[in-house]
C-alpha cells in the first residue's frame, strides 16, 4: 500500500501578510518614534502622487487653467500619462525605502534578493542616495521658488496669466 504525502501551501493571503510582516519588522534599537516616522513618510508622497495621477491621466477637473498645456511627458515615444504613473511608482517606492531604514531588511539583504542575500547592507548604500537625493531637491526647489519670485515658469518662460 502507497500513501500519498500532501505538502501544504501557505496561501496567497498568508504569504501577502509574511512579506509585509517580514518588510516592517523594527530593527533592533529603533524607537517607537523613528519607527513612526520612518513609516509615515510613503504616507507623505501618497497625495502628491494621487493628485499627479488624477489630473494628468484622468483628466480630473481640479486644476485651474488650460491643461492643454499638459501636453507630452517631454520624452519621445512616452505618453503623459504613463509617465505620470510610473513617476509616481517610483517616488512611492523610494519613499518606502525610508521604512528600511529602521526595518531589519534595511541592515540585511533579504534571503529573495540573488547573490547578495545574507550580507549586511553597507551603510554607504543609504547614505549616497540620500545626499544624492537631498540636493538634487535643494537644488530643485531652490530654481522652483526663485524662477516664480521672477514672475517665470520653471522652464524660464514668462508665466501665463490666469483669468480669475
Amino acid at each position: 500500500m502507497t500513501t500519498l504525502t500532501t505538502r501544504t501551501r501557505t496561501p496567497p493571503a498568508g504569504r501577502i501578510r509574511a512579506a509585509w510582516a517580514a518588510a516592517h519588522a523594527p530593527a533592533a534599537g529603533v524607537s517607537r518614534q523613528a519607527r513612526a516616522a520612518a513609516l509615515a513618510i510613503p504616507l507623505t508622497v501618497l497625495p502628491a502622487s494621487v493628485w499627479r495621477i488624477a489630473v494628468c491621466t484622468f483628466h480630473a477637473p481640479i486644476m485651474r487653467g488650460d491643461l492643454s498645456s499638459l501636453g507630452s511627458s517631454g520624452l519621445p515615444g512616452v505618453p503623459l500619462g504613463l509617465y505620470v504613473v510610473l513617476l509616481s511608482i517610483a517616488s512611492e517606492l523610494l519613499a518606502f525605502a525610508a521604512v528600511g531604514l529602521v526595518s531589519t531588511w534595511g541592515e540585511v539583504v533579504p534571503r529573495w534578493i540573488p547573490v547578495l542575500h545574507g550580507r549586511r547592507v553597507p551603510a554607504l548604500a543609504a547614505v549616497i542616495p540620500a545626499a544624492l537625493g537631498s540636493a538634487v531637491l535643494t537644488l530643485l526647489w531652490t530654481w522652483t521658488a526663485v524662477s516664480l519670485s521672477l514672475g517665470l515658469r520653471v522652464d524660464g518662460r514668462p508665466r501665463l496669466q490666469i483669468p480669475r
